[in-house]
């Protein structure tokens, strides 16, 4: 009586250690695929940084664009 039951908390370990194992290795898996995100995010916010800067620049020349047609009809 005493084996089966010193070998069904036996049994018991193993599973908790298997599990422990296999938790670490989805960890793992789960913190690199938040580390490729985080890079992806940062590509983005660079992206999003340099269209900013484009579109200042276009909405800059457009101004200037309309500046030079309002002096043209107050020539007229």
């Amino acid at each position: 009586m005493e084996i089966s039951k010193f070998t069904e908390l036996e049994e018991k370990i193993k599973h908790i250690v298997s599990e422990q194992v296999f938790l670490k290795k989805q960890i793992s898996v789960l913190e690199e695929a938040l580390k490729n995100k985080e890079l992806e995010i940062e590509g983005y916010k660079s992206k999003l940084t340099v269209l900013d800067e484009e579109r200042n620049s276009v909405r800059a020349r457009v101004d200037s664009l309309l500046d030079l047609l309002a002096d043209i009809e107050v020539a007229k």
